[in-house]
């Protein structure tokens, strides 16, 4: 009976140990992609820096320039909270470490206690010659045998207790040393957030200082506003009118293909003939779309949050109706994203399409909409344009070169809709 209740405890002792090594290797995992996201940050925070770097060689300041530096400081809030979820984890785990090494010192103890008692009868009871008097003292050679095994057995329980104390020693320092390692790495983070909150308010007052500068500049910056509307309900008016001609194009298509269909079947039904499968121009859904295009859009559909990114860069306008930065009650409205880039950066397909137009518009240089079935993405403020309508692209092939205005911004304007529906593209590129 002793010894089953000494091998459940042994049990009992390495499943808490295997529990304890399940945790550390769920808050790995967890620190992996910790580790990912703050290194993808970082980057991003390098690549606003340097686009940062050249605006901020202008003379002047600009609307751009405060973007720039908006972005920066989404980005060090970011990398800050994620400096504290590092120290949240690091808290978990230093607990986590805290109780098995705890655990496992009662268990050392206790087999000590153990150890102990064991050798105290044994002095007590028995030395080396008590050993032969009690062996040879037999009455039969089967009892001989029967104390010669317990005698052995006797030993080698001292010998295992000895043993399993050792280990348990040898996994305490282990524990213990884990345990040193996280703290110091604890110190590291600290000191990294504390830095990272110095930069923060760094650009927190460069900021002001922007928003200071461009306050004086109000009425340029309500002249600028008003072009900008203007420009861009020219390119909204004109995507809409693409939208359209598409809409009616297919609807043709579609009204075509069933006259011919119901006029073949007229002339098979007079001919007596069966009546034949449908073709591919009669398998259009009521949009007007083909199987194929049907298809692409339901693939594009799926590929939500996973497309890739049209060119290197950072958002620096986001999406939809937000209050200006600068001037107060002003609310501007976005049609998609702005990216900005490094000059001369290729501009690259998000998904397989139709390119159907290309043109060249006011305060977007050359623009490119491709249709992926019933979706259409957009990309504006292109230098120059290397597709042309009609082409057929691939997902990442290049579609022009991005344009640098007159103050040194690299930005690409990028947008994604369904029919006449605009939709948020962040919501619909990688994350990043």
């Amino acid at each position: 009976m002793h010894f089953y209740k000494k091998l459940i405890s042994l049990f009992l002792l390495c499943a808490t140990l295997s529990v304890g090594f399940f945790g550390a290797a769920l808050g790995q995992t967890n620190r992996e992609q910790l580790e990912k996201d703050k290194k993808a940050n970082q980057d991003k925070i390098k690549q606003i820096q340097s686009v940062l770097k050249k605006t901020s060689s202008q003379k002047n300041v600009n609307m751009k320039q405060l973007q720039v530096i908006n972005s920066q400081i989404t980005a060090q809030q970011k990398q800050i909270g994620l400096l504290n979820d590092d120290l949240k984890l690091l808290d978990n785990e230093l607990h986590t470490l805290g109780i098995e090494r705890r655990k496992l010192d009662q268990d050392l103890e206790k087999l000590k206690k153990e150890y102990a008692k064991m050798i105290y009868e044994a002095s007590k009871r028995m030395n080396t010659l008590n050993n032969l008097i009690f062996l040879f003292s037999a009455n039969t050679f089967n009892q001989f045998v029967l104390r010669y095994k317990y005698l052995k057995q006797y030993t080698d329980a001292r010998q295992n207790q000895a043993s399993q104390m050792e280990a348990l020693k040898v996994q305490i320092a282990a524990q213990q040393s884990r345990i040193t390692s996280k703290k110091d790495q604890q110190k590291v983070i600290l000191s990294d957030r504390m830095s990272e909150a110095q930069k923060l308010t760094v650009m927190q007052t460069q900021k002001n200082t922007v928003v200071t500068e461009l306050s004086k500049q109000e009425k340029e910056l309500r002249v600028e506003l008003a072009k900008s509307r203007q420009q861009a309900a020219m390119l909204e008016k004109n995507l809409k009118e693409i939208i359209e001609r598409e809409r009616r194009e297919r609807l043709a298509r579609e009204k075509a293909a069933r006259e011919k269909a119901e006029r073949e079947r007229a002339e098979r039904e007079a001919r007596g003939e069966a009546p034949k499968p449908e073709t591919e121009a009669e398998k259009l859904d009521l949009s007007g779309m083909t199987d194929e295009e049907v298809k692409l859009a339901s693939s594009f559909t799926a590929s939500k949050a996973r497309l890739p990114w049209p060119v290197r860069g950072f958002v620096t306008d986001h999406f939809g109706r937000q209050a200006h930065p600068v001037l107060k009650g002003i609310i501007v409205d976005n049609l998609g994203v702005d990216i900005q880039t490094n000059a001369g950066e290729p501009v690259r397909a998000v998904y397989d399409g139709l390119v159907l137009d290309v043109n060249s518009m006011p305060g977007y240089g050359y623009v490119v909409a491709i249709q992926h079935g019933d979706y259409m993405t957009v990309y504006a403020k292109l230098r120059s344009a290397s597709v042309r309508p009609g082409q057929r692209v691939k997902a990442r092939d290049n579609i022009g070169v991005v344009a640098t205005d007159g103050e040194g911004t690299s930005e690409l304007q990028f947008q994604v809709w369904r029919n006449t529906t605009k939709l948020n593209p962040e919501s619909w590129l990688i994350r990043r």
